[in-house]
């Protein structure tokens, strides 16, 4: 067994950029330096009405939401579109990512809709969900032998944006900000049967 440590718990402490740097590395996700810098500020409006995008035209916009519901969909917990990650999106791509981050982002949307008007005749945000996971399951074959795709991409900003947003993090993490002492192996009933994150 592990002594417990007298060191501060200051020193202990990490910053919300460390915590989610670390929490999407054990996701298997690497996240640019930019979208951390992003993570720190963004605070996306709980919205994703097409249009309500401030960097990306309209149709990105939509195809964007589209793309983040089919990830992350409304269950018994919020999905991507009730937490606003497509504002996220929007706000990563106009203010934090790299010139050949936003230009692999603008890129893939544009061929996602592309592909989409040539095999269903509509863009991908008016496509039926059967449609949209047919087109998205082709895009992550196609991704699988490399390195950097917009698949990977857009998948990984919209789990970041997600698991970072506020509502995710009380209602479905149950994030603690200020979090009492440390009590390891304590019965699960003793703290009202909720398994809390750290």
């Amino acid at each position: 067994m592990t002594p417990v440590t007298d060191e501060p718990i200051a020193l202990l402490a990490i910053s919300r950029r460390e915590a989610v740097r670390r929490t999407v590395l054990l996701l298997g996700a690497a996240v640019s330096p930019s979208l951390l810098a992003c993570v720190d500020r963004a605070r996306p409006a709980r919205t994703a009405a097409a249009g309500a995008a401030a960097h990306l035209s309209a149709q990105q916009f939509a195809a964007a939401a589209a793309i983040a519901d089919r990830i992350l969909p409304r269950t018994d917990t919020p999905g991507a579109l009730d937490v606003g990650v497509p504002s996220f999106i929007d706000l990563a791509y106009g203010e934090f990512m790299t010139a050949d981050e936003r230009r692999m982002l603008g890129e893939g949307l544009a061929a996602l809709d592309a592909d989409s008007v040539a095999a269903h005749g509509s863009s991908f945000s008016s496509l039926t969900p059967s449609q949209q996971d047919e087109q998205m399951r082709a895009l992550a074959k196609a991704s699988q032998a490399l390195d950097k795709s917009f698949f990977r991409q857009i998948r990984d900003v919209t789990v970041l944006a997600y698991f970072t947003s506020e509502e995710v993090g009380r209602r479905v993490l149950h994030y603690d900000p200020v979090p009492g002492r440390f009590d390891p192996c304590v019965p699960i009933s003793d703290v009202g049967n909720i398994v809390w994150t750290t």
